[in-house]
């Protein structure tokens, strides 16, 4: 059962008299758990910097930057392609940076109470992300527009741009697992013991410079999402000035792409209850994931397509436009059916008629949903987002694979997501849990995982 909801002075007392709170058990293996973060720590960085220079001068070859790499030995081939950050780079970054920033805190927004923590805190968010959406599309077009500031020049530096953003991120998250230590935000906090496992996966749920600027919503959404719809834009116009056209492969996936995370900050607040902000802390995991994984990553069916426009054909390229719009619908309406059954306690229709639902616990006042999409597995909204992802990518068609490793990576992290969530479900509700299991016995895959 959540603890009272403190006051924000109470709130703040709490965190300066109570004992840190232990941090969340892993799900995996101590092996696994180990060797993935290791892995992801020492070859995450690099393979950012590989992902750009095979996407923009390699042709989109992996077996071009394979060669390179064997002709020249791994490391000497690697310091070889990887731009150091220069100072245009850090002004862009710090230039965006800084605008984000001033949205966040300075734009109107409604209250909004997130869940309540382990601790029992109550964390309070302005919800603003779609003003700040739409006044960071508007401004940076504007400027384009009236010839103040050229995007393509973003992606003339986004070698740079990557480059700085790995190392400035790195730093970024010594600074969180410093202020974890030293001046937690709240008591919902603590340390493992172990400086790897405390700097990748955080040692605060709900990191805050002073009393207003939450950096999770900052590192998630106003940076790393509005990034990945800034750059989508930044690719279309760069294509623009090569071409004098845009391909429509292109148009579709910037459209996909902006209609998917404009329908994220239409519904950011439901995102801060979810897993990344509700249970996951500030470390390397998330943060650094989010400063660089996102902008590189994630838009990286639209840098391909940059030097590599193709053209569908109107049937084709609509097809594929109502598909990818249909898939991040489903989406939308899986979050929206289980936010709206959270508001209303279960007094809503699904689908036309009173939710299925079930409990979580004797003295547990939360249900869970066992209807609408929600009965065809437990983690169905996985799916839709999947095969978004897939429906702005194949306007890439079949040339290269590299193209598709979003879809690949998306798919591996949102199956390991659907377990994490699972296995912290099952260790905290126990029968109540496998109850719920026996309703929706699906994970992922409707009658398959």
């Amino acid at each position: 059962m959540a603890k009272p909801r403190a006051s924000a002075a109470a709130a703040a007392a709490a965190a300066a008299k109570a004992p840190a709170a232990a941090p969340p058990k892993t799900v995996h293996s101590a092996l696994v758990t180990y060797a993935s973060m290791l892995s992801l720590l020492s070859l995450c960085p690099p393979f950012v910097i590989l992902l750009w220079y095979t996407m923009v001068h390699a042709d989109g070859s992996v077996v071009r930057t394979y060669e390179h790499l064997r002709e020249h030995g791994v490391l000497e081939g690697l310091k070889a392609i990887w731009p150091m950050p220069t100072m245009a780079a850090w002004k862009i970054i710090f230039g965006f940076g800084l605008f984000e920033a001033a949205l966040q805190l300075l734009l109107p927004g409604k209250r909004f109470e997130g869940p309540v923590s382990p601790s029992g805190n109550v964390p309070v968010y302005k919800a603003n992300g779609l003003q700040a959406y739409a006044v960071t599309l508007i401004t940076y077009l504007s400027l384009w527009w009236f010839g103040i500031f050229n995007p393509a020049i973003v992606y003339d530096h986004l070698g740079e741009i990557y480059s700085a953003l790995v190392f400035g991120s790195f730093v970024f998250c010594i600074f969180l697992y410093i202020k974890g230590h030293l001046a937690p935000s709240s008591s919902d906090s603590g340390s493992s013991g172990n400086v790897i496992i405390d700097f990748y996966w955080g040692m605060e749920l709900y990191p805050r410079i002073g009393k207003h600027f939450d950096i999770k919503v900052f590192t998630n959404c106003r940076f790393g999402m509005m990034s990945w719809a800034v750059l989508a834009v930044t690719y279309c116009i760069k294509q623009y000035e090569m071409n004098g056209r845009v391909a429509d492969s292109m148009l579709v996936n910037t459209a996909l792409m902006l209609i998917y995370v404009t329908k994220f900050f239409w519904w950011e607040s439901g995102y801060w209850c979810t897993m990344d902000i509700a249970h996951d802390r500030a470390g390397f995991y998330i943060c650094w994931g989010c400063l660089v994984w996102v902008p590189s990553i994630y838009t990286s069916p639209g840098m391909y397509l940059v030097n590599h426009p193709v053209n569908l054909g109107p049937q084709l390229a609509l097809s594929i436009l109502l598909a990818g719009i249909l898939c991040i619908y489903i989406n939308y309406d899986c979050d929206r059916q289980r936010q709206e059954f959270r508001r209303t306690n279960g007094k809503c229709s699904i689908w036309g008629k009173a939710p299925s639902k079930t409990t979580n616990g004797e003295t547990k006042s939360s249900l869970l949903l066992t209807s609408g999409w929600w009965g065809l597995s437990r983690h169905f909204h996985y799916v839709p987002e999947i095969l978004s992802a897939f429906f702005w990518t194949v306007p890439a068609l079949f040339d290269h694979f590299l193209p598709y490793f979003y879809v690949i990576f998306l798919t591996i992290l949102l199956f390991d997501r659907a377990k994490r969530d699972d296995d912290r479900c099952s260790s905290k509700y126990g029968k109540y849990w496998k109850m719920y299991c026996n309703k929706v016995p699906c994970r992922v895959i409707p009658g398959i995982y």
